[in-house]
């Protein structure tokens, strides 16, 4: 490990032990029972009868409809809804808060206790799971596993795989030529993405993420708009370099997903063995067909408009125009090919916006029914997750209600399938949070 690397775990221990007091778990039981609510149970568009659920040891034991008796920690949901947690499928733990400037030559401390508040800022929006697509995520999932600061359910990609040029490529100009083996640039000592020029390369640096901890790889197939040197219209890493990592990532029983807004970049994709397109928001039909046909996911997000764009330049908003541009038509292919779709947001450098995150969920109605876009948000995206395989650090059913189940929860003061705006207001609107049997936040009146 290098001394960058360790001096990154050091902080982020700092960090959780820091923010521990935060709204992490107290004293907490065992056992919790919920008492008199109606259940989204994350797959069906209807609520249950009235139930009881019991939540021992992190997992639902028991829903019924008549009493259980139990010695607990009761909570009275008068008739309240229960749902699952929610699960973001595209998320930048360490990215979130600092500007471009800051995530690749701030303080390595400070940028660690950045994650971490927002780690719980983020849990206390209701999202109990986010699956990580990029950046140094591998202390703070540790320190959040640990109990040592509240947070959600990590799923890391770690570094981002990029070319040189490519999407994920900081580097400035001066740091050019690149000499293959010799020494590496910051962005790729702090971990947060790395260049791989050849198969061989691309081979080493996704084993190099799953040695790590990566429960899926995530490449850079295209251009993208955060990036300096990057059009959107490029395609970047060659079908063998693609191939590259998906073999690595079968053999660890795991998958890739690639960043892709193109028609050129999803097929190479998709050719190369990728089982999931990130974005695809300049996609064409044949593009849709073709991931229809096989089967591919589409994790993407309701990019409406420019907000995302605040501290970018000139030339990455007009990026982002073209992106926003391509978000109806995305969705729209995605519906008419029925494409196995998971719902994210994707937030960088930008605290202002992740307070929008359940605003972005409830902007899926755009396009869908409340219920559908629960049911995204929830029991599909678990879904996603669970392609992980043997690589999912957290073994057990998520994104639902249901018995057996891993007890991620909330509670919601209001019927979100009558009006999904409540997740936009989660100070309000969810009274009691729930991670792993575990409660991080209980509102209700004592």
């Amino acid at each position: 490990m290098s001394g960058l690397s360790m001096r990154a775990g050091l902080a982020v221990l700092l960090a959780m032990i820091v923010c521990s007091a935060s709204p992490a778990a107290g004293q907490q039981d065992s056992t919790v029972l919920f008492r008199n609510v109606r259940i989204f149970d994350g797959r069906n568009a209807t609520l249950s009868a009235a139930s009881n659920v019991l939540v021992r040891d992190g997992k639902i034991e028991k829903i019924s409809t008549t009493d259980i008796t139990a010695t607990s920690q009761i909570i009275a949901g008068g008739g309240r809804v229960l749902m699952p947690g929610l699960i973001d499928a595209h998320w930048h733990a360490m990215l979130v808060r600092p500007s471009p400037t800051a995530a690749l030559a701030g303080d390595i401390g400070y940028n660690n206790l950045l994650a971490a508040s927002e780690a719980t800022a983020t849990l206390m929006r209701g999202f109990t799971t986010i699956r990580d697509m990029g950046g140094p995520t591998f202390g703070l999932k540790q320190a959040i596993d640990e109990d040592l600061v509240a947070g959600p359910r990590i799923y890391p990609s770690g570094a981002i795989i990029t070319i040189t040029g490519g999407h994920g490529d900081f580097r400035q100009l001066s740091d050019l030529p690149r000499t293959i083996g010799g020494m590496l640039s910051r962005m790729e000592r702090i971990g947060g993405s790395m260049v791989a020029d050849s198969p061989d390369e691309v081979r080493v640096r996704a084993r190099e993420q799953l040695m790590q901890g990566a429960s899926q790889v995530k490449l850079t197939a295209g251009g993208g708009v955060a990036s300096p040197f990057s059009p959107l219209d490029v395609s970047t890493f060659t079908e063998p370099e693609l191939r590259a990592a998906v073999e690595a990532a079968d053999n660890w029983g795991t998958y890739v997903a690639t960043h892709a807004y193109t028609p050129v970049a999803i097929q190479r994709s998709i050719a190369a063995g990728v089982k999931c397109i990130e974005h695809g928001h300049l996609m064409d039909e044949a593009s849709a067909k073709l991931m229809a046909e096989k089967g591919i996911w589409l994790s993407t997000q309701p990019f409406l408009d420019m907000s995302a764009g605040a501290g970018l330049g000139p030339s990455e908003q007009d990026k982002l125009r073209q992106v926003v541009a391509g978000t109806d038509r995305v969705y729209e292919l995605a519906k008419k090919y029925h494409l196995k779709t998971a719902f994210g947001t994707d937030v960088l450098f930008s605290q202002a916006l992740a307070e929008k995150q359940g605003s972005m969920l409830a902007a899926l109605t755009r396009w869908y029914t409340p219920a559908e876009a629960l049911v995204m948000a929830t029991s599909t995206n678990a879904e996603l997750l669970s392609l992980s395989g043997l690589r999912n650090p957290y073994p057990g059913k998520l994104g639902v209600v249901e018995e057996g189940a891993l007890a991620d929860l909330l509670l919601v003061d209001g019927n979100p399938l009558d009006d999904i705006t409540l997740v936009a207001d989660p100070a309000k609107s969810f009274v009691v949070i729930m991670k792993d049997g575990k409660v991080y936040k209980n509102i209700l009146p004592r």
